[in-house]
């Protein structure tokens, strides 16, 4: 028994349902970049920062908050694109191991850190070129820390002690 081809009808049945199944696929893909670029911006207001000479002539960005209260920022790291965590309470710029290995930071000593989590070891380091926005200081302190998975960068104050900080609302402004 031979099957017959089919009619002009389901050929065109079936191109609209294929048409139908590609116009979802699209729309999902769609949404989901959409709530992907919505979901970086809650966590990272401060994606596109603008830096600008104030009046005393210093560099000055201003950083808002993310919904948790933190000022997460883009920058630079011996020209490796990097996302800092601004931390008063580290001492040092800490970087975890697996974006230090990244940047190409070499290990120093070894030494104990106390952090809210308890003593941790890690090793000293030291950065030719940290940057946020139009701020830029050479040769500053930092630490490799090999007990953390996420990818944020303590900015810790190894950084923040050649800038002048000033904590209004939910806005962080460093001047420098």
């Amino acid at each position: 028994m031979q099957s017959k081809p089919p009619s002009n009808d389901e050929q065109i049945n079936n191109i609209g349902r294929y048409m139908m199944f590609g116009m979802w696929i699209g729309l999902l893909g769609m949404l989901t970049l959409f709530f992907y670029d919505w979901q970086e911006k809650e966590f990272n207001p401060n994606t596109n920062i603008n830096t600008q000479l104030n009046p005393q002539g210093q560099q000055e960005l201003q950083l808002v908050a993310n919904r948790q209260g933190q000022y997460i920022v883009n920058g630079f790291i011996n020209s490796t694109k990097v996302t800092f965590l601004v931390d008063t309470g580290a001492n040092d710029v800490s970087i975890p191991e697996h974006i230090a290995r990244k940047i190409g930071l070499p290990k120093g000593r070894q030494v104990l850190f106390e952090t809210a989590n308890g003593s941790a070891y890690g090793y000293k380091t030291r950065l030719a070129t940290i940057s946020v926005g139009n701020i830029q200081l050479k040769n500053i302190s930092a630490s490799i820390n090999p007990n953390v998975k996420f990818d944020e960068i303590l900015l810790g104050m190894s950084f923040l002690k050649h800038v002048e900080i000033n904590h209004k609302n939910n806005t962080l402004t460093l001047r420098y």
